[in-house]
């Protein structure tokens, strides 16, 4: 009897409530392994992420939107110098990592009006705008080609009705601004714009903060049908929450998905398990026991990611991924493309570290809960270097040009060939 008990101690140590004991024993005491915080380990429903709560409203700032929606492109790394006075790394040169999210313009097509109750928030009202895009109607339509495609038909047909003698939806507008406490606006992000063989538009419903509720409603209804761009949201240097699903792993045995310990190398019947799941009474097995079972693809929400650059699009800075040490003329994307993403032609975000989920997933920006003081928050960020060499392989060269002038002869041939196609198209 005293060996099981000793094998159950080992398998569900609780912690000690008195901070000042100590472990008496490894054999007997040990930190869990895996955290119990993020329970349920399943397939998240939230495939496109949820954001669960909002920054807190200020009412004497202007009407800003606090979220913002991107595709995750991949990952390269930076040069820059530490501004940190006092640090070791001060005045140093330091390489990071950062991730590039293609963030391409939004489009508002509506709002939602909500009323506050002692059970929270309730819709009380929503506004449409009078022409939705088709890549914003696929996402109400399973099968789009088999259907008669008349989502908001009538809406439309009301608004230019209404349009005619005088606002329209003057009446839910109006009730919007007299009952609701929360405005939130719904965007669609452009689909077509990216590059990821998608017709169906991205929806949320983003939070509009600052302001009263008539500014908040004047500010989305002002916007209908327009392009709000990532660099109107966001800025450079700025602290961010990212929102997204991880990377899917499928089902996993317990060493892979908690961390626990391999039995030994003798050990009956397998040595990748848990050696004892539980006393015989209780006559259950307990939550907290590592069981094996799905790994990844859970809804994620990562705190204070620092903006390092916010870049243009193709079209309106074709050298995006210059600095002021580096002058190259080069645009984000690397040599041969981001693998399995392709080319970044919109809009981008630079974040630092790493986002979770696997390329072209949407991944959510959202501002910061709460006021970033730290001197990493507040660290002004001047970048040396970008690095633009291909992601295949070991990437000697970060420009098509570079390459070329290092081989000569046929490559020299082809990029000249490639430049003249290029000005014959302009």
């Amino acid at each position: 009897f005293g060996s099981s008990l000793r094998l159950r101690c080992s398998q569900s140590a609780p912690a000690s409530s008195d901070a000042t004991a100590t472990m008496s024993h490894r054999k007997f005491e040990r930190p869990r392994h895996g955290s119990l915080g993020f329970l349920p380990r399943k397939r998240t429903k939230h495939t496109l992420g949820k954001i669960k709560s909002f920054p807190k409203d200020d009412q004497s700032k202007k009407p800003h939107l606090t979220a913002f929606m991107s595709y995750k492109a991949g990952m390269t790394h930076i040069v820059r110098d530490v501004d940190r006075p006092g640090s070791k790394l001060h005045k140093k040169e330091i390489a990071e990592a950062v991730s590039i999210l293609e963030a391409p313009p939004m489009v508002i097509v509506g709002f939602v009006g909500y009323v506050e109750t002692p059970r929270g928030l309730r819709a009380l009202t929503s506004v449409w705008a009078g022409h939705l895009s088709e890549e914003c109607k696929r996402r109400f339509y399973k099968a789009w080609h088999k259907s008669k495609q008349k989502a908001y038909t009538k809406y439309q047909k009301r608004w230019a009705d209404a349009s005619k003698d005088g606002s329209p939806m003057a009446a839910e507008i109006d009730r919007a601004k007299k009952y609701c406490q929360v405005i939130r606006a719904i965007c669609h992000t452009q689909v077509g714009k990216v590059k990821l063989g998608q017709k169906k538009a991205h929806i949320k419903e983003i939070q509009i903060n600052g302001g009263s509720t008539a500014d908040k409603v004047d500010f989305v209804t002002g916007l209908f049908e327009q392009e709000v761009k990532v660099a109107d949201v966001f800025s450079q240097d700025e602290m961010i929450d990212v929102i997204g699903v991880t990377k899917g792993h499928g089902f996993n045995g317990v060493v892979t998905r908690w961390g626990v310990t391999r039995l030994v190398r003798k050990s009956h019947r397998g040595l990748r398990k848990v050696a004892c799941i539980g006393s015989w009474h209780p006559a259950r097995v307990q939550f907290q026991v590592p069981r094996s079972g799905q790994r990844g693809y859970h809804h994620r929400t990562e705190i204070n990611k620092k903006i390092y650059r916010i870049g243009k699009a193709i079209k309106d800075d074709p050298n995006n991924a210059m600095t002021e040490n580096d002058l190259t003329e080069k645009g984000i994307t690397p040599m041969g493309g981001f693998s399995h993403y392709g080319e970044v032609n919109e809009d981008w975000v630079m974040v630092k570290g790493c986002v979770m989920g696997c390329r072209k997933r949407l991944i959510t920006m959202r501002k910061s809960l709460l006021p970033q003081v730290s001197r990493k928050a507040t660290e002004k960020i001047e970048l040396k270097f970008i690095d633009t060499a291909s992601k295949m392989g070991h990437g000697r060269f970060q420009t098509s040009e570079e390459k070329a002038k290092y081989y000569g002869g046929e490559g020299q041939k082809k990029a000249r060939k490639a430049a003249e196609a290029k000005a014959a198209e302009a």
